[in-house]
């Protein structure tokens, strides 16, 4: 892709919270930006002084070398020193399509991953664009997630397919795995393997179709992502949740603590049926930062 919804900060750095940091220079449709090497064309405004559609020049190759060599990953005020981009870069990691480090892959490795396959869990991957799980400007962060794009191989759609055909469970690794999965699930003719574009937003009256479980990192009320964690449980588990992490001190956040949350079991009646028991499948993010 050459075009993308691109969120501007005035002058700064990751030192800076960014609730603090000044709008940037007004721009307008037609204007150029320099991002290194590279050259970006406003496109479009998208009804925030922080947010337009920037169109970059030339192929894709070159752009994602261009940012590979010329960006920085997205630092966090909470860390110690300045991430490199090996930092965000999860052990399992494939296309460099993600613009945020989707940190619930951390938790994998391969060890990880053999000991799963030896205790009968199975394990797919999907590739999604994940963007910005937050700004620090109230107003953008409303509007968050932002559109994501992802591709699901057909092997993964048969694993799924498999692990329900035994009894299984579908264990999502991360909340732009989960949106992915029920943004596909929910097209016409149900979860098929393809590319896509997840513009659905996942909260507590959400449906899921697909994933039973998820791993997750925990994540501040109010926020897109703790929204998303409302499909599983409701409302006053997931503050009993929130409240064992507060005492516990666990970090919040990109690179902080992770949860283990499975859907709620709902009364018959309720909009979502329980789910099967047995875990089977762990679908995860192959994606760098």
């Amino acid at each position: 892709m050459r075009t993308f919804a691109a969120v501007v900060f005035g002058a700064g750095d990751h030192r800076t919270p960014t609730e603090q940091r000044p709008l940037p220079p007004a721009l307008a449709v037609g204007d150029t930006v320099a991002l290194g090497p590279l050259r970006a064309r406003v496109v479009r405004l998208l009804g925030h002084p922080r947010l337009v559609e920037l169109r970059l020049a030339g192929d894709a190759d070159a752009i994602r070398a261009g940012i590979a060599r010329h960006g920085r990953p997205v630092q966090y005020a909470h860390m110690g020193a300045p991430l490199a981009l090996w930092d965000v870069w999860t052990r399992i990691a494939a296309l460099p399509v993600a613009f945020e480090a989707p940190s619930a892959g951390f938790v994998l490795d391969w060890r990880l991953l053999d000991r799963l396959a030896a205790r009968g869990v199975g394990f797919a991957t999907l590739t999604h664009a994940a963007g910005l799980s937050s700004t620090g400007d109230a107003a953008l962060d409303a509007r968050l997630p932002l559109d994501e794009p992802y591709d699901i191989p057909a092997a993964t759609v048969a694993a799924i397919a498999a692990a329900r055909r035994r009894g299984g469970r579908v264990v999502a690794l991360g909340t732009t795995v989960a949106r992915a999965l029920e943004h596909a699930a929910g097209r016409p003719g149900g979860l098929r393997a393809g590319a896509g574009v997840a513009d659905n937003r996942l909260g507590p009256t959400t449906r899921l179709a697909v994933v039973d479980a998820i791993v997750s990192g925990s994540h501040e009320p109010g926020t897109s992502h703790h929204a998303l964690l409302g499909a599983f449980v409701p409302a006053a588990t997931l503050a009993r949740i929130d409240a064992a992490l507060e005492a516990g001190g666990y970090r919040t956040h990109e690179f902080g603590d992770s949860v283990l949350i499975e859907r709620a079991h709902r009364p018959r009646g309720c909009h979502e049926p329980a789910p099967r028991l047995v875990a089977d499948l762990a679908a995860a993010a192959a994606l760098p930062a």
